[in-house]
């Protein structure tokens, strides 16, 4: 089935060509590709079906389709898992840093699906399709931490519906820059894709999602503190937005964070420490944790701690 996205044009798209807007608003999209969408009826401009040479105006509203991703074949790979907990219904994994969630151009294979299709034999729910078997929720390639994966619908079902209405527990740990002005506080902002770089994501009233990150102080350091986060609701690099977006990015973050990368940490020091969640099938609560990886703490034993 096709997702639908919808789109309202900006002052900095306006007066552009649609096939042109398109690759700036969906940055997966090649031109070729823009065109092939609306030459097939797949976009609309204003509610009708537009021409590619059409010129936009700030205000117009865009609705495209997309095709859903072509099956590929997946091959299952024996790559180790430290399993949290298994049952015939799902899994909880730790995954490590450095390790992509499913396939993706540039990350063919040696991802967490290759690895759960092997372990698992297969028996992965369907319902995000051939690319992305049993994934219910994803976190970044150089974020480590839990994950709930799904073994059959009903339990992909149930999960998600968990994650749609904010009802899962997911806490995290991670070091930023900076001293906090507040032990502990909330950042409640929208995110949507940045309009100055369609690759990234920003706090910004267009075209965006609501979005809610509560934080803690858990200790300061010289120049950094390690906090813990809450998340409310799940937007894409939520964490890593909300905090660069009030002048403490995350420590090693090489999109939101300084220019000078903390390369030794190959990566933003974030941790996903703890998830929980009812059981598809037996109803009970079930919260699960794993501790800071030898990155992290590695990191923080190389800070100077302020008492």
């Amino acid at each position: 089935m096709a997702e639908s996205e919808q789109f309202f044009v900006d002052a900095a798209l306006s007066g552009m060509r649609l096939d042109a807007a398109l690759c700036q608003l969906l940055t997966q999209l090649t031109r070729s590709q823009a065109q092939q969408l609306i030459a097939k009826g797949m976009v609309l401009h204003n509610g009708s079906k537009a021409a590619k040479s059409c010129r936009l105006s700030q205000g117009d509203q865009l609705t495209v389709q997309l095709p859903p991703p072509v099956p590929v074949d997946i091959l299952p790979q024996n790559i180790p898992l430290e399993i949290i907990y298994e049952d015939a219904d799902l899994l909880v994994v730790n995954k490590p840093k450095g390790m992509v969630v499913h396939p993706a151009p540039g990350n063919p294979d040696g991802t967490l699906v290759n690895a759960l299709l092997c372990h698992c034999a297969g028996r992965l729910s369907g319902i995000n399709g051939e690319l992305r078997p049993g994934i219910v929720h994803r976190i970044d390639k150089d974020t480590s931490g839990l994950l709930v994966v799904a073994k059959n619908d009903a339990a992909h079902l149930h999960l998600s519906e968990q994650l749609s209405r904010h009802a899962m527990t997911r806490v995290y740990q991670a070091v930023v820059y900076g001293a906090l002005s507040q032990p502990e506080g909330t950042v409640d902002a929208p995110i949507g894709r940045s309009q100055k770089d369609r690759k990234k994501m920003a706090v910004t009233e267009k075209n965006a999602k609501p979005a809610v990150t509560g934080y803690r102080t858990v200790a300061c350091y010289e120049g950094f503190t390690h906090i813990e986060l809450r998340l409310k609701t799940g937007r894409t690099h939520q964490i890593r937005v909300h905090m660069a977006s009030i002048g403490h990015p995350v420590a090693g973050d090489p999109v939101y964070g300084p220019r000078a990368v903390i390369t030794e940490l190959h990566g933003q020091c974030l941790h996903a420490g703890v998830l929980g969640f009812i059981h598809p099938t037996t109803g009970e609560y079930l919260e699960f944790s794993a501790p800071l990886p030898e990155y992290f703490t590695r990191f923080l034993a190389k800070l100077k701690r302020k008492e």
